[in-house]
């Protein structure tokens, strides 16, 4: 069964938490950060990204950086921005967007239970991104990345969030810039959080990552550096864990640099044999069903609709994302692996599909992909099931943001 247990959270003074809350530090790049904190010290930035207080030159992975991001959140601590909770509590997390809430719990989940898959993955991690985060979490003592788990829904679970959060006032609630509303409140009373520790001991049998593979094995492997109660501690790490029927993800799309040789009419040809091909204008086509897929190419949208004998039943040949690599990607765009191949970049749903039309107009890309979002059933059976999701299959929106609650690991 799944563990977890109350922290004290490092968190914000009330007055400066919509100031520090800032975005995921692996949803942008560092001219990106740099940019977002023009004019606000406070963000949380300073401290993930901290690369965006040294010159340019510095390379973002230098020793100088880890240094620097200890440094900041020092300095944080030291003028009373951030301040540790006197005693371990849960923490209720709302995100609001569009009219649309997801109630997640905020706890410390074990890392034990990471190694032996009761907390379930379905993506291979990357080396590099994963030495990053190791290094940041040793240099400042601090698990800094919320890691983004799922369950099935309990209801008793269920009913004490919504009895909580109607009966408390938040700690903090405020709306971030992108206008999605962040609403959280303090579990602290010993009642409440022994009943929370037993509802999941008895009732969640798995957790299952849904954003933040390399965090969540960052964290992990971070526990072998560390010495003495560091050590100990680090033995669980930061996770916000939401019911199944509260998330919402989006499609991942696709943008190719090129038709690896094909002319347009040649590569239509071949995409007919196992696929349905429609034009469909100048409007972006978003698909409306699984086995679906839009291609935009040459100024102009296509609904492409997979041919039904080439869909297979296992939980994993039967997204789409494979449907996709199985029948397009390689056999007649060269791309065997999407994870290593420069010619295929990736573009989260959140961006909007003209963010796919625009690459393609540029110039930069040749075609793009259009993808039916994969559900949240379809990653529990395939993580069930000890199987792999190609690289980037699930947009989870909206973020947690960084900065609002931290696990403390070392001395700060």
């Amino acid at each position: 069964m799944a563990q977890i247990k109350p922290f004290k959270a490092l968190r914000p003074s009330p007055e400066h938490a919509a100031k520090i809350a800032s975005r995921p530090y692996d949803v942008m790049n560092r001219q990106e950060a740099k940019e977002e904190t023009v004019g606000n010290p406070y963000s949380f930035l300073h401290i993930t990204r901290a690369e965006i207080d040294l010159p340019d030159e510095v390379d973002v992975h230098a020793d100088a950086v880890y240094t620097k991001a200890q440094e900041n959140l020092k300095a944080f601590v030291s003028r009373d921005i951030l301040f540790k909770e006197s005693k371990p509590c849960y923490y209720i997390y709302q995100l609001t967007m569009a009219g649309r809430k997801q109630t997640g719990l905020v706890a410390v989940s074990s890392v034990d239970d990471y190694a032996n898959d009761t907390i379930k993955k379905h993506e291979f991690t990357r080396p590099e991104k994963e030495e990053d985060r190791i290094k940041h979490i040793v240099a400042t003592g601090a698990q800094t990345g919320n890691v983004f788990l799922a369950y099935r829904n309990v209801p008793a679970i269920d009913a004490l969030v919504s009895e909580h959060t109607a009966q408390r006032s938040p700690i903090y609630d405020f709306t971030a810039e992108d206008g999605v509303r962040h609403t959280i409140w303090v579990v602290n009373t010993d009642a409440n959080i022994a009943n929370i520790t037993d509802l999941f001991e008895r009732h969640v049998p798995a957790t299952y990552i849904a954003d933040g593979h390399h965090r969540a094995a960052s964290a992990a492997k971070s526990r072998l550096l560390l010495k003495g109660r560091a050590q100990e501690k680090a033995g669980w790490f930061l996770t916000t864990l939401f019911p199944a029927n509260d998330l919402f993800i989006m499609d991942y799309n696709r943008v190719v640099k090129d038709l690896n040789g094909h002319t347009k009419a040649a590569f239509f040809e071949a995409l007919g044999k196992h696929f349905t091909i429609e034009a469909v204008g100048k409007l972006p086509y978003k698909p409306e069903a699984p086995h679906q897929f839009g291609l935009y190419i040459e100024n102009e949208w296509f609904k492409l609709t997979a041919d039904p004998a080439i869909v297979p039943s296992d939980p994993l040949g039967v997204l789409d994302v494979s449907i996709l690599q199985q029948h397009i990607l390689e056999p007649l765009l060269g791309i065997k692996d999407q994870r290593t191949d420069k010619r295929i970049d990736f573009v989260g749903g959140i961006r909007g599909l003209e963010a796919l039309s625009a690459r393609v107009d540029s110039g930069e890309m040749a075609l793009a992909f259009s993808l039916y979002p994969v559900t949240i059933h379809q990653l529990f059976d395939i993580a069930d099931g000890g199987d792999v999701m190609p690289p980037k299959s699930t947009w989870f929106e909206p973020k947690l943001r960084d900065g609002l609650l931290t696990h403390v690991v070392g001395s700060i």
